[in-house]
């Protein structure tokens, strides 16, 4: 089959027929006895098919650089939800979109019909750069010095499919910011690209080697500020020396934050340094485009729709929407629970992105959807239409937008169901005054679920983390949170992020004593607070004994106090039990 011929906005376009067609024969190899199990598995993840829990099924990871998405692919994917998946696409904390469900026989079909418009799996998953993030707001963020979007789409380009990017020791993560906000949790990624201007010149601050999971590490700077037109030079020369000597043998220390910790940091910056020169010697790839002046995307302004306001669109627009640096224009957030939404969802986002927005869509890492360039006078027909499809809720990325992971529902090695606790948490927050946009307090702290250590909910940087676990009482298992505060983002004296906070361990809470943990976290900060201290800053400020003091008896279960519920992890209707699965994530 030729290549395909690209439909639609090019800057959207990351697909290769021929990717499907490989994937494809190297899967009639497979069943041909030509490849081992574990040559198959390692390509299948280079592809974005991962296998689930359940027995023959398969999660497929569909790559969305930056978290871009037209109308078009969006209608594409629900049409690939409909005809191929168990009924739900998922928006993940890396701005992707994954689908489960699906078996070895389906996939090839799947990701025909996403190639067809433009969406790759390629390097999705696997040993290999994966998805490039990106703040959803760049371009349109009042505090950014400039918009990121051509430089991250520059690097995206320039890795995929490059002669390194899937054969690493271990999968790396890049990102890049421009906001004081640090939409994009940037210290905890492999390389972070913080947009900075110096004296009228483009360019960023450079951290690297961060991450979470058994060795939570916050990025270091490795370089101050690089010109913007030298970025691709600089990832390469990180990206061959972790290719080169990081660790290949225990799959557990390959990330590159481990090749630091055994060298060194001093030793790590020398070799990163000197394997720039050899790059710049050898002729560093350049952006195709000047890097000081790059061609500036047009706003595309959605329609003028005027309708009377809704119930509840106040607190929708106290939380959800944000002025842009354009006059009159606005970015609204879907708040999306658990980050599902259905095909209907999906065709019906698609169609609202073209009569309201530009006919585009980014994903956030707290798994929700923006719309951008919308008109004021629009905001409350927007929030009607969004009330219209259970999607109208407030609270984007606070402290009632619970973040999770897939957790034990499809993955293999989760401990506990990490969605059942979100959704518990959502519920249960629903009706706070902070879901409801009427307390000040809760703008910058999250909730964040991971069903495991290897932090995929990325609760390692949450004001309030909540890591899967289990004990044992009278022989049963019981699942269990390991509850962790004040984590965040550590900035600098102008409130520039410089790096990632971890949250300090408070203690291992019975999963169904959350909520009440919860309830007791808010009332000590009630109780507590300096003046118009946040919910963010308190968690930072307050000694840890005083938080596991207002938790009391929570903590504390044995046979007589534990009741048949406790057994039961929250979204299951069976008892408690703990599978252990192979980590496809760590293949």
């Amino acid at each position: 089959m030729s290549e395909l011929t690209p439909h639609g906005e090019g800057r959207l376009q990351f697909a290769k027929q021929s990717d499907v067609d490989r994937f494809v024969e190297t899967l009639e190899r497979y069943e041909r006895g030509e490849l081992t199990a574990d040559q198959w598995r390692s390509f299948r993840l280079l592809n974005g098919v991962y296998g689930q829990r359940q027995e023959g099924q398969q999660m497929l990871r569909v790559k969305l650089p930056l978290g871009r998405a037209s109308s078009a692919q969006l209608r594409s994917l629900a049409d690939m939800t409909d005809r191929y998946t168990n009924g739900r696409a998922h928006v993940t904390t890396r701005q992707n979109f994954q689908f489960y469900g699906l078996t070895l026989e389906t996939a090839p079909a799947a990701m025909t019909l996403c190639a067809e418009a433009g969406i790759t799996t390629r390097e999705a998953c696997g040993h290999s750069v994966r998805n490039i993030t990106a703040n959803p707001l760049a371009g349109v963020d009042p505090s950014e010095p400039f918009d990121i979007t051509p430089y991250a789409e520059g690097l995206v380009r320039h890795f995929l499919r490059g002669p390194l990017s899937a054969s690493l020791p271990r999968k790396f993560k890049i990102a890049f910011e421009g906001s004081t906000r640090d939409a994009m949790k940037g210290a905890i990624h492999d390389i972070a690209f913080f947009a900075r201007s110096e004296g009228g010149t483009r360019g960023f601050r450079v951290l690297v080697a961060g991450g979470t999971s058994t060795l939570p590490r916050s990025a270091p700077a490795l370089v101050d500020f690089v010109e913007a037109g030298e970025i691709l030079g600089l990832s390469d020369a990180i990206v061959r020396v972790f290719h080169r000597d990081g660790e290949r043998g225990n799959k557990q220390k390959a990330r590159m934050k481990w090749l630091v910790k055994s060298i060194g940091w001093e030793a790590f910056k020398e070799r990163v340094l000197a394997e720039w020169e050899v790059v710049k010697s050898e002729g560093a790839a350049r952006l195709t485009f000047d890097a000081q002046n790059p061609p500036e995307e047009p706003v595309v302004l959605g329609a003028l729709v005027e309708e009377p306001a809704r119930e509840g669109f106040a607190a929708w627009q106290r939380t959800n929407v944000l002025a842009q640096k354009q006059p009159g224009l606005f970015a609204a957030t879907v708040t999306i629970p658990l980050g599902d939404l259905t095909s209907a969802q999906l065709r019906a986002i698609a169609d609202l992105s073209e009569r309201f927005s530009d006919g585009t869509v980014r994903t956030t890492i707290d798994q929700n959807l923006v719309f951008r360039h919308v008109r004021e006078a629009s905001l409350p027909a927007l929030h009607g239409a969004l009330a219209d499809l259970a999607l109208g809720r407030s609270g984007a990325g606070t402290f009632a937008d619970v973040t999770t992971c897939a957790g034990a529902h499809t993955c293999a090695i989760a401990v506990t169901a990490s969605r059942g606790m979100a959704e518990l948490l959502n519920d249960h927050l629903a009706s706070h005054a902070v879901a409801r946009g009427e307390v000040a307090g809760f703008e910058e702290a999250g909730i964040k679920v991971s069903g495991c250590p290897n932090g995929c909910g990325q609760h390692h940087v949450a004001a309030i983390g909540l890591q899967g676990g289990m004990r044992k009482i009278g022989g049963r298992p019981l699942p269990l949170y390991q509850l962790t505060v004040g984590g965040g983002t550590v900035a600098d004296a102008t409130g520039a992020p410089v790096g990632s906070r971890f949250g300090r361990l408070v203690g291992k809470v019975p999963a169904r004593r959350v909520p009440a943990v919860i309830e007791r976290i808010l009332g000590l900060w009630e109780r507590e607070r300096q003046a118009a201290e946040t919910l963010d800053a308190f968690l930072v400020r307050v000694p840890i004994d005083a938080v596991k003091k207002a938790i009391g008896e929570l903590f504390e279960i044995d046979e007589q106090t534990a009741t048949d519920t406790d057994f039961v992890d929250p979204g299951q209707n069976e008892p408690f039990s703990v599978s252990e699965g192979e980590a496809e994530c760590a293949a």
